[in-house]
């Protein structure tokens, strides 16, 4: 159904070095939009253009009464509660401008209950030949102080998959705290292991750090005898096109990161309409 007088923006992190961070919200923004449910779809960045700032001057106020913004960031942090606020002017969950819009601040995507079968679905796509009864789930994020709350979700996400018993083990690991990912092989006891990133975006954490944690041999024109070479940019896709990977005679299957799912149109859509009322 179509909001009259409505717009949505979605707000990201951006980067000024890695051009996929943008990529996944732009393509949801896109679909959002194809679907026709608000008057007007619009995506501003945090490190990109549009900016935060400038995002405020998205909608026309005689033809869009209300704005919905929501982040999409995997959890509640610094960004959302204060960088976010702050850009927009914003100085609550309903914020009225001078010219009379009606700006709504909606939960970040990472929040949304449908977080869970997103990260169950990844997984099943990636390792579609394994049992997941001898089968280790991986949930992977940051970790370290800088990203506190990343980790937190990370961990309660790990724990309700692993209350639905449909893996033989589920843990959420980090790049910088332990439990550590590059500890997977102490961790986990199956022969298959999933990893999925909890990430918005593909970038350097996935494409390379990740990998190199995991001992991964990056396939597709780099030397395949280097443990954790670093694809070209061009090539960077490459790296999630050729599981499972064989290590220390176990299959490892590796996901690219949660938030280039399509699923989170979805997401996206929902956390604006909660916030409708």
């Amino acid at each position: 159904m179509r909001s009259d007088n409505s717009a949505l923006l979605i707000v990201a992190h951006g980067s000024t070095v890695n051009p996929d961070s943008s990529a996944p919200t732009l393509a949801h923004a896109a679909e959002i939009r194809r679907r026709r449910i608000f008057e007007d779809v619009a995506s501003a960045f945090w490190k990109e253009e549009p900016s935060l700032r400038d995002a405020i001057f998205l909608f026309d106020p005689e033809s869009i009464r209300q704005v919905h913004v929501v982040p999409n960031f995997i959890s509640e942090g610094y960004f959302t509660q204060t960088v976010v606020p702050r850009e927009l002017e914003m100085n609550g969950p309903i914020t009225e401008r001078s010219n009379g819009q009606v700006w709504k601040y909606c939960e970040p995507v990472g929040n949304h209950p449908m977080m869970t079968e997103l990260l169950l679905k990844r997984a099943r796509e990636v390792a579609a030949s394994a049992d997941p009864a001898e089968t280790s789930l991986l949930i992977v994020a940051h970790g370290t102080d800088l990203n506190e709350n990343s980790a937190v979700a990370a961990k309660r996400e790990a724990e309700k998959i692993r209350a639905a018993g449909k893996y033989a083990a589920v843990l959420n690991v980090y790049m910088e705290e332990p439990p550590l990912v590059s500890d997977w092989r102490k961790l986990t006891t199956t022969r298959n292991v999933v990893v999925v990133p909890f990430f918005i975006s593909d970038g350097l954490h996935s494409y390379e750090d990740i990998p190199v944690l995991l001992g991964i041999v990056v396939a597709a024109g780099v030397d395949r005898g280097r443990p954790g070479s670093a694809p070209p940019a061009a090539g960077r896709g490459e790296i999630f096109r050729h599981n499972p990977y064989t290590i220390d005679n176990r299959l490892l299957f590796y996901a690219p990161s949660i938030g280039t799912d399509p699923g989170f149109a979805d997401v996206i859509i929902e956390q604006a309409l909660n916030a409708k009322s």
